[in-house]
């Protein structure tokens, strides 16, 4: 059974940081390609950063600069440093991963809230 568990969400001020978890189980993880994505209300989902097997990272230009993509294979997770959040960053976010041919799993989300 594949299980994607996301961890790390909380409140926090504008300016502050979080990091997000994301720890995988019943995946060849190494071998994956891994995700975050958000979805603020009322908004369609959208990709905040991606890793692939090998290490290529990807970001979101609102977010470039500020978060950074990471994984431990020995762990089988994937993390998302948030650094200088503002309020726009408010959502919930969600990890993803899978193979280029598919299947392509998702996590339950986890809420993330800027805010003074």
């Amino acid at each position: 059974q594949v299980q994607l568990v996301e961890s790390g969400g909380g409140l926090v001020q504008p300016g502050g940081s979080l990091r997000l978890s994301c720890a995988a189980s019943g995946i060849s993880f190494s071998i994956y390609t891994m995700g975050w994505y958000r979805q603020a209300p009322g908004k369609q989902r959208e990709l905040v950063a991606g890793i692939t097997s090998g290490g290529s990272t990807n970001y979101a230009d609102s977010v470039k600069g500020r978060f950074t993509i990471s994984r431990d294979n020995a762990k089988k997770t994937v993390y998302l440093q948030m650094n200088s959040l503002k309020p726009e960053d408010t959502a919930v976010y969600f990890c993803n991963g899978g193979l280029p041919i598919g299947p392509w799993y998702w996590g339950q989300g986890t809420q993330v809230t800027v805010s003074s």
